[in-house]
């Protein structure tokens, strides 16, 4: 801290009183008694009310009085004049303890650790000993780093058997990403509260430990609606959003009431699914049991509804937020774009601007999708330029991979490849994978093979890299390459993502490989397929060999894509849904060119809309065409 923050000029008296608050206004027309003016710092309500309190001290010389002075300070500081609270801490003569205690807790709840660090230093050189409650304080905020001093300190005062002091430091270590610290400290502890246990709840986690996690949480004889929370958020944070959803349907048969927190962690494992039924039946939830839809529950409600593939239900919700912010705009154009309606995305982007509202760097993430899902270069580009030169926002790694992208698809490798270079910031891997998606889409494999020795060379190369490359070599016959590659990759211990796709039906998301066997209705599933081949024969639809990759028969490349993760999905809808009724089916991998022309085929035989959602956007298939326009 710096010493003109310590030495910084105490607050001045106020120069009138409001007489209409007549127990306020009573303070300066006689001298009141200490106790009485206790109450009223107890009472106060606004920073007016304590600068009225505050003359009075000085009016009276009792601004020196232990009891109101720390009750002052404190009571700025809960009113958000820390600098207040500050400059008469620093006029106390010897400040004791529990002063010290009350300023250092008050920086570490305003997130200034840094400061609190520097006001217990003080306080050690002084020579006032810290007791537990100043090391509760000041472990709320601090580093991994000074948290092991403090710890050493804990220790050394013998303040490690208190409970507060153990928590404290199991969020300290937790924090810093000190899992194993955190545990051992966890388990010194001769008992557990309810608090602490929660508090190593959200250590395991918080870090992806969920077995751990899980295994804590289901030994928890008392659960709040807190602990709940941690345990569907850890599934939903780390890519388990079905675990998720399993979770909050016994957090509701136990009779534990979800908050907003439960009801945002819910909605965002929904989206991640694209499970539309379980999404709805929330948000009837939420409507039936009287829980406020604040604007943020709004515009999770919206994202979840566009990323489940009703853009519908979410325009509906947008609608109906009255105040609006900057954050429900974005989510709003964010979904447009993921859907491929560019001009939706645009034309919401300058309305937002035209009420007066500033846009983000998130906003600008949706407007540059939007244009590189539409092949907007020269727009792509303006908003780009805007983004500095209008709303001095400087371009993050999210929206140089959205030029990219743009460039990319357009066909302009050299000039993505070119931006790439002069990035102000370090590109990442996966915006190197967008440019080396683009060289394989455009079957460009001398810049291909450029950014693949760049990548393997400097220890950047993922499973996208390998598989990209490979892919480049097999659509050009080069299976010596291929061989080479897939060596490369088996020996850099890299594997393959495995495509999966998922269909909800009556409230259950169904999962399936590329090939799979698992499921209780695989005899039904592959009847339907047989049925779906029959068909395109029928129309005259011939399979897309040449994507298979690999060197075999065309028969048994026409039985691989036969099999595909999105044909099994959707065959399973077909076998599993009324006729007429829509077909939503979300993929983890970019849709295969060959599922892609199948799946339009289908939408006309079968009168279905089909909307399906790969790594990269939404695709609604109706009447044999697709939204993409086939540029995706």
């Amino acid at each position: 801290m710096s010493s003109a923050l310590l030495f910084t000029s105490p607050p001045p008296p106020a120069p009138s009183i409001n007489r209409s608050t007549l127990s306020f206004a009573a303070v300066t027309n006689f001298p009141p008694s200490p106790d009485k003016l206790a109450l009223l710092l107890d009472k106060s309500s606004s920073i007016h009310h304590l600068l009225q309190i505050h003359a009075a001290l000085l009016r009276h010389g009792l601004h020196q009085h232990p009891i109101l002075n720390f009750k002052l300070q404190r009571s700025y500081s809960s009113r958000g004049r820390l600098d207040y609270s500050l400059a008469l801490f620093n006029r106390t003569l010897n400040p004791n303890i529990f002063f010290y205690t009350s300023i250092i807790n008050a920086h570490a709840l305003h997130g200034l650790s840094q400061e609190a660090l520097f006001i217990y230093t003080q306080m050690l050189f002084e020579g006032v000993q810290p007791n537990e409650f100043t090391f509760s304080s000041i472990l709320k905020s601090c580093s991994l780093e000074h948290g092991k001093m403090l710890h050493s300190q804990v220790i050394k005062l013998g303040f490690d058997s208190d409970l507060y002091e153990k928590i404290g430091l199991v969020d300290v270590y937790a924090r810093g990403g000190d899992v194993g610290s955190a545990r051992l400290v966890f388990e010194r502890m001769p008992e557990k509260s309810l608090v602490s246990l929660t508090t190593m709840l959200t250590c395991y986690a918080k870090h992806g430990e969920l077995k751990e996690a899980r295994l804590l949480f289901d030994g928890m004889v008392k659960k709040d609606v807190v602990c709940w929370n941690v345990m569907i958020d850890g599934y939903t944070q780390h890519g388990m959003p079905k675990e998720a959803l399993v979770l909050f349907r016994r957090m509701l048969a136990a009779k534990s009431r979800p908050n907003e927190i439960t009801i945002l962690t819910v909605l965002s494992a929904c989206g991640q699914l694209g499970a539309l039924e379980s999404g709805r039946w929330l948000h009837s939830y939420m409507q039936n049991n009287d829980i406020q839809v604040s604007v943020r529950v709004a515009t999770a409600l919206i994202d979840m509804y566009s990323k489940c593939g009703s853009l519908e239900d979410a325009r509906l919700v947008f609608d109906r937020i009255h105040y609006k912010d900057v954050v429900a705009w974005n989510s709003m154009i964010i979904g447009y774009a993921l859907h491929g309606f560019s001009q939706d995305a645009l034309e919401l982007f300058h309305e937002m601007c035209r009420i007066g509202l500033r846009p983000t760097d998130i906003t600008f993430i949706g407007v540059l999708g939007a244009c590189s899902h539409a092949g907007l270069v020269k727009e792509g580009w303006s908003f780009f330029n805007a983004m500095r030169e209008e709303y001095e926002i400087e371009p993050k790694i999210e929206h140089y991979g959205c030029m990219v992208n743009l460039l990319g698809r357009a066909g302009r490798l050299e000039e993505a490849y070119e931006l790439v270079k002069n990035m102000k910031v370090e590109p990442d891997p996966i915006l190197w994978g967008a440019l080396l998606g683009a060289c394989r889409l455009h079957g460009n494999l001398e810049l291909g093979e450029k950014i693949a020795e760049y990548l393997v060379s400097h220890n950047l190369a993922n499973s996208g890299t390998y598989i990209l490359l490979s892919n480049m070599y097999a659509a050009k016959g080069d299976w010596e390459e291929v061989a080479r590659i897939r060596t490369l990759m088996k020996d850099s211990g890299v594997q393959k993502e495995s495509g999966c796709s998922s269909i909800e039906v009556r409230n259950r998301v169904h999962e399936f490989l590329a090939g799979d066997l698992k499921h209780p209705k695989t005899k039904e599933i592959y009847e339907m397929l047989e049925e779906i081949n029959g068909w395109l024969k029928a129309h005259g639809y011939t399979p897309q060999t040449e994507i298979v990759l690999h060197d075999i028969g065309d028969e048994q490349k026409e039985q691989s894509l036969e099999v595909h993760s999105e044909k099994l999905a959707l065959a399973y809808g077909l076998i599993s849904t009324q006729p007429g009724t829509p077909i939503k089916i979300v993929k983890n991998l970019r849709v295969c060119s060959d599922c892609h022309a199948v799946t339009k085929l289908i939408s006309k035989i079968t009168g279905r809309k089909i909307v399906m959602r790969d790594r990269n956007r939404f695709h609604h298939f109706v009447n044999g065409s697709c939204s993409c326009g086939d540029y995706w």
